[in-house]
């Protein structure tokens, strides 16, 4: 059977809609790609765009029956919208001592209350995007099909690097 058969290109699966819309992704990040693309602040660009590019995509395959999706097809029109519009201001903390402070007594409460199941409820709605606005029903169904679309991209993304590798 060839590699293109309609049985292992099934069009309609996650994983082929996903790949489709992440490698159109990957192009067009490739064709912005300037002619100096060797310092440490464009790779962090590039690595960044991917990253965008490839939730964006995700939720796009997705589309809109699930909230998580819904929630970063919005971000993501947000951001193309702000930069459009000449609105991205990078908001960066100027005293890194004190950010770190907070960070430590963060995670030293956190530490505190891990066997909380409101805490890991919170936990689980910071992680899962969208999920801040669910009750625990939608919020467990929504994390376990947000936990196969991971997978599904992971999956895409390897076979994807291990193409371009050989």
């Amino acid at each position: 059977m060839s590699p293109h058969s309609s049985s292992s290109l099934n069009s309609r699966s996650l994983k082929t809609r996903f790949a489709l819309r992440f490698l159109r992704a990957l192009k067009k990040i490739n064709n912005r790609r300037p002619t100096s693309s060797s310092s440490s602040r464009e790779i962090s660009r590039r690595v960044q765009r991917v990253k965008l590019a490839a939730d964006a995509s995700m939720a796009s395959a997705v589309g809109p029956r699930k909230a998580w999706s819904r929630a970063i097809l919005l971000k993501h029109r947000s951001r193309s919208h702000a930069r459009v519009h000449g609105l991205t201001g990078h908001r960066r903390e100027t005293d890194h001592g004190h950010a770190i402070t907070i960070r430590k007594r963060v995670m030293k409460k956190r530490k505190v209350h891990k066997l909380d199941p409101a805490f890991r409820t919170n936990e689980l709605r910071r992680l899962v995007p969208g999920g801040e606005a669910m009750d625990l029903y939608n919020l467990l169904d929504e994390t376990a099909h947000y936990i196969k679309c991971l997978t599904t991209q992971v999956e895409v993304m390897t076979s994807i690097a291990n193409y371009c590798a050989t």
